[in-house]
């Protein structure tokens, strides 16, 4: 019996021995991957994409030869729960810890200090990206706004750019340019940067995105801004990625069926209210506007014209969307969407979400 007590504590001392000596060796292992890779001072050039997840900036990180390890700091971002890391052009240093590295990345800290730049987001629109530019350089948000005001102006770009129509120019339309600059980050010379240099560049950047389509548009029976206009509606109802083609489906089956498309988003845009500011009017909700797919008379119809910034994965849901028979969808508090092919089953759904307690409420 003594034997085997001993034997047991032996074998108890030796697990703990072999756990000791783990974790000393992860922490030297980890300790040694989250230090500098160098005292070398030179600055070296990332950019990271905007909806860059850890993985992608860890690959980044590593390609560059600035940090040791991808698995450390991946540890290193969840030991230390660091989030929000911003989309931009950074200068980082091999002299540099895994620390210093993400403080900047999570600040949008350029280390540059004659380095600027602007983030679109996907999803925001026109007024939006006004106020962001105000924010960042000279320019006012009357500035930015009054540029799309300007005929001429607009006529050069229609000239410059092939996937640019008349159809901008029609008085309705709130912000000619709404829908068609792309959401990115976009380095920026300094404060001074005019309207029409951001413009440009965001319009450069649509046109790299969309002559892959070239060919699909073109074969479409709907314009250029019919396709990103759709596409702006599936970027607002779809908050994640998971549906969008499936709302892409309800959009083009509502329309070849002569059905009001019915999207809420589209009459925020129409009454110039931002999601989350408040609930709508039904007055709102009952009157006319070529926007508001809600209101009477726009059976069939789409809006007058894009409603949002729009992401690539939204223009491919727009070319193609799934082949189903739905007629509605509805999301719940989380995002989740759910479609039917019938008004009540519609009705069904909505009521089982507030029941469950799950129905958006803004």
């Amino acid at each position: 019996m003594k034997k085997l007590v001993k034997n047991v504590k032996a074998l108890i001392i030796g697990i703990v021995s072999i756990v000791v000596l783990i974790i000393i060796s992860f922490g030297v292992w980890y300790s040694a991957s989250i230090s500098p890779i160098s005292k070398n001072e030179e600055e070296i050039e990332i950019t990271i994409p905007l909806g860059s997840g850890t993985s992608n900036i860890a690959s980044i990180l590593k390609q560059n030869n600035l940090i040791k390890n991808k698995i450390a700091f991946k540890i290193y971002v969840k030991l230390n729960q660091v989030s929000d890391f911003q989309a931009g052009t950074y200068y980082l240093k091999q002299n540099m810890n895994l620390k210093e590295i993400t403080d900047m990345l999570k600040t949008g800290i350029m280390h540059d200090p004659n380095q600027f730049s602007i983030t679109y987001l996907e999803g925001k629109n026109f007024r939006w990206l006004a106020k962001k530019i105000a924010e960042i350089t000279n320019n006012t948000q009357e500035d930015v706004i009054s540029v799309l005001e300007n005929e001429q102006y607009i006529n050069t770009l229609i000239e410059k750019y092939w996937f640019l129509t008349d159809e901008l120019k029609n008085e309705n339309i709130y912000y000619a340019l709404e829908g068609y600059l792309f959401p990115d980050t976009y380095a920026l010379e300094n404060k001074e940067a005019t309207v029409e240099e951001i413009f440009e560049k965001m319009l450069n950047r649509m046109e790299d995105i969309l002559k892959e389509y070239k060919d699909e548009i073109n074969n479409s029976k709907y314009s250029v801004h019919e396709i990103l206009t759709i596409a702006s509606i599936i970027e607002m109802e779809s908050m994640n990625d998971e549906g969008r083609k499936d709302v892409s489906s309800v959009i083009y089956n509502r329309l070849n069926t002569n059905m009001a498309i019915q999207s809420d988003v589209t009459t925020y845009y129409a009454f110039k209210v931002d999601m989350g500011e408040r609930d709508l009017y039904q007055k709102e909700i009952n009157t006319y506007n070529p926007y508001n797919t809600r209101g009477p008379n726009m059976e069939g119809k789409l809006p007058i014209g894009p409603i949002s910034s729009i992401s690539k994965k939204s223009i491919e849901a727009a070319l193609n969307p799934n082949n189903t028979n739905y007629l509605f969808f509805v999301a719940d508090k989380n995002g989740k969407l759910y479609f039917t092919k019938t008004d009540s089953e519609h009705n069904k759904i909505v009521s089982e979400l507030k029941s469950q307690g799950l129905w958006l409420e803004y």
